[in-house]
């Protein structure tokens, strides 16, 4: 690193979890963020300011005036603008020195695959299951760590699944395929704040898991999940086991 990433990153420096080798680490660190709405925002937000190497945003989406009430990366004028470019507009005035590649469309099956088996971490920001097993399952094929967060009216969920380590769960393992419904913002309505507080965490999570070697540093929330209740700011975690009938994961250890 140069003196001004030195200085810009110093409050990282100065953590002893993380310093100068773990501050390296999140430099040449990859995240894939998929979802530049309302978990996506936050996230990638966090990431572009802590220095991550390069942010690869995607979504297939527009700005709409209905986000702007909790997806912060977007602003009035950009009404109309692809989501990925606008976060990449935003990411670039927070931090020149990420390397934000936008991806202005729905990505699934070879291309998915191709973004995730180039990544070193990937989040999951998006708001429908069957995306979310796609993800799920290009993350256990290149053995990703996978950051998911949900929100929808003022309950939000938090969980990471590392298919690198022995015995990890996947997200099938929580969710199987075919037993979840859509999550329905756009009827249900999500509450603004909530969005921030678990698009922060997954961003939090990613951070941890890039400025470790093998593993996050600290306690990574590998094989947990936490329930966050903003109506009573109340909070809980929920071990996952791993499923050894799962179809996706069961035959990877």
């Amino acid at each position: 690193m140069n003196d001004d990433e030195l200085l810009r990153y110093s409050r990282h420096i100065l953590l002893n979890e993380i310093g100068v080798e773990g501050q390296a680490r999140i430099r040449a660190a990859h995240a894939l963020v998929i979802g530049a709405g309302g978990l996506g925002s936050p996230a990638a937000f966090y990431l572009a300011s802590a220095g991550i190497g390069t942010l690869t945003l995607v979504d297939g989406d527009t700005v709409d005036l209905t986000n702007l009430q909790r997806q912060i990366l977007h602003t009035s004028d950009r009404i109309g603008l692809p989501k990925a470019e606008s976060g990449r507009r935003t990411l670039g005035a927070i931090n020149p020195e990420v390397n934000v590649v936008p991806v202005t469309e729905r990505v699934e099956a070879e291309a998915l695959d191709a973004l995730v088996a180039a990544a070193t971490v990937v989040l999951d920001c998006t708001d429908n299951f069957a995306t979310r097993h796609a993800i799920n399952r290009a993350c256990v094929a290149h053995r990703k760590p996978l950051v998911t967060g949900a929100a929808i009216r003022f309950d939000g969920q938090l969980a990471v699944f590392d298919a690198r380590q022995p015995q990890a769960p996947c997200y099938s393992c929580l969710f199987p395929e075919g037993e979840g419904e859509d999550e329905l913002c756009a009827v249900m309505g999500v509450f603004a704040p909530l969005t921030g507080i678990i698009g922060t965490l997954q961003a939090a999570e990613a951070l941890k898991l890039a400025a470790g070697d093998t593993q996050a540093i600290g306690e990574s929330m590998h094989g947990r999940l936490l329930l966050v209740d903003v109506l009573s700011m109340g909070l809980r975690t929920v071990r996952v086991p791993r499923d050894p009938g799962c179809v996706v994961c069961g035959g990877q250890h």
